[in-house]
């Protein structure tokens, strides 16, 4: 399983690349608003840290909007994913944009259904929101099963990214469903390396070693 971090701040991944962990980085004009800087500027920037996949979401909600708005994000570096909302105007730049050889993470998905539309117009990553589900009473990770039977199936490439990941049983359940890619806020990341019996054992070993000083 791939790890992208989903995050709009550059301090969080530098930090999270020393770790070694980081394959990718997943932005939204919600979490790069909290920046208070500009979408090009801290994709860019983001581009100088991470090699690998970098996805820039548009905010326009029309084909063309969304097409000129795909074109500038490109631009930016080779690594540049375009994010696409799970709509009808989305699906079909999608198919616009995969028939060029354009990157494309379709994200707010919430059914097979639409995972499947994503699949056939050729979408580089589908992001299904599995917190977003589980919040009001559904199971997130029951998609996320459902989709790998579907693309299974049928031999698509597209990849699953587990995304509205809460916690690190979020990132275990996927990763064991068989979710490509989970992509995580960084305190979600550095959750994963805690468990309460490591602690206790490394301060046991500093404490023997320690005593026998």
């Amino acid at each position: 399983m791939e790890f992208f971090i989903d995050t709009g701040d550059v301090n969080e991944i530098k930090e999270a690349v020393k770790w070694g962990l980081i394959d990718g980085v997943t932005t939204n004009p919600s979490l790069i608003a909290k920046s208070g800087r500009k979408q090009a500027d801290v994709i860019k920037e983001i581009s100088e840290i991470v090699d690998g996949p970098i996805s820039a979401e548009v905010i326009s909600t029309d084909v063309d909007g969304m097409l000129a708005e795909a074109s500038e994000l490109a631009k930016i570096h080779d690594n540049i994913v375009i994010k696409l909302p799970l709509t009808e105007a989305g699906i079909s730049v999608c198919k616009k944009l995969s028939d060029k050889g354009i990157k494309t993470n379709v994200t707010l998905c919430f059914s097979p259904n639409q995972a499947l539309l994503a699949a056939k117009n050729g979408a580089t990553y589908i992001s299904p929101f599995i917190g977003r589900l589980d919040d009001i009473g559904h199971d997130g990770m029951a998609l996320i099963e459902e989709i790998r039977a579907i693309y299974d199936n049928y031999g698509f490439s597209t990849q699953i990214l587990a995304a509205s990941v809460r916690h690190g049983t979020h990132v275990r359940d996927a990763a064991m469903v068989g979710a490509d890619v989970a992509t995580m806020p960084y305190k979600v990341i550095q959750q994963l390396f805690k468990h309460p019996l490591t602690d206790i054992g490394l301060e046991k070993f500093l404490a023997d070693h320690k005593n026998s000083q």
